[in-house]
This record gives C-alpha cells, structure tokens and sequence, in this order.
C-alpha cells in the first residue's frame, strides 16, 4: 500500500481546477435558486373560504393554508392548498377568514425541499368577494352584517 502524497505535491492546476469547479457549481445553484423563486409557472385566483391557516416548520416558516372551494350549493367541497411567504398577507388573510374571498396566487416549480413552502402555490394578494355565483349569469349578494354600537354606560355612584 503506497501512502497518500503530501497535500505540497499535489500541482498547482488541480487545486484551480478543483476550486473552479466548485465556484462554478456554487454559482449555477445560487442561479437556479434566484430562478425558481422569481419565475412563476402561471398566476391566477381562486375564490372559496379560507378554511385554516397556520404558521408551520421546524427551521423556515412559512404560513399554510386551505381555500374551500364550493362550485354550487350542496355540491363537495374541493381543497385548495396554498402557501403566503408574507407576514402581511397572512395578516390580511387572517382579516377575511370565514368570508367568501378571492386568493391570487403564484405557482412556482422547481422549488427544492419544503423550506420555501410546503405547496406549489405562493399566495400574493387577497380580495373580499361581496358577491356568490351560483350560476352563469346567477349571482346572489352577500349580506351585510349590521354594524353595532355598543350603547354608553351610565357611571353608577
């Protein structure tokens, strides 16, 4: 059994080429990681109720949720899972739960792992819907809850 040469013997080109190769693979995952998170497969929304919505991970959080959504009365209910990498969207999500609501999202691919998210869809944006279609050219309105004003108290001597 030869012994390994010392590390003074090994020539200058190798430890270039060697520290090259490394840069440059550093360098295309840096590239692929700035791809991926700033380049989005498709944009859309999707309207339902924001069913649930936690705060998840051991190490990167990140907000996840679901969207019901219900096509027509009595119909089942399809799941929309989503991710919210902000803290004030997951604010105003959290403003609108239990209400019919429009998400717009972002689906991004090629996101390694779940530490970016544990879904493909990175909401960016909430609007309350006022109005439920049930129907082509059928729309029922949401009602309005009355705004209530608590009355004063009068000071008890």
């Amino acid at each position: 059994m030869r012994p390994s040469p010392p590390l003074d013997s090994i020539p200058d080109f190798i430890v270039k080429r060697l520290f090259l190769a490394l840069a440059v693979l550093a360098a295309l995952t840096a590239l692929w990681f700035w791809t991926a998170l700033n380049w989005n497969y498709s944009t859309g929304e999707r309207a339902g109720w924001v069913q649930k919505l936690s705060h998840k991970g051991w190490v990167c959080k990140t907000w996840e949720g679901e969207l019901a959504l219900v096509s027509l009365p009595g119909s089942t209910t399809e799941k929309f899972f989503f991710t919210i990498r902000d803290d004030a969207v997951a604010r105003q999500v959290m403003d609108v739960m239990g209400k019919r609501v429009s998400l717009h999202y972002e689906e991004k691919v090629g996101l390694p792992g779940s530490c970016f998210g544990e879904t493909r869809y990175f909401i960016t944006g909430v609007t309350l819907s006022t109005d439920i279609p049930i129907g082509p050219g059928v729309v029922v309105p949401t009602p309005t809850a009355p705004v209530l004003t608590p009355e004063p108290v009068a000071p008890t001597r």
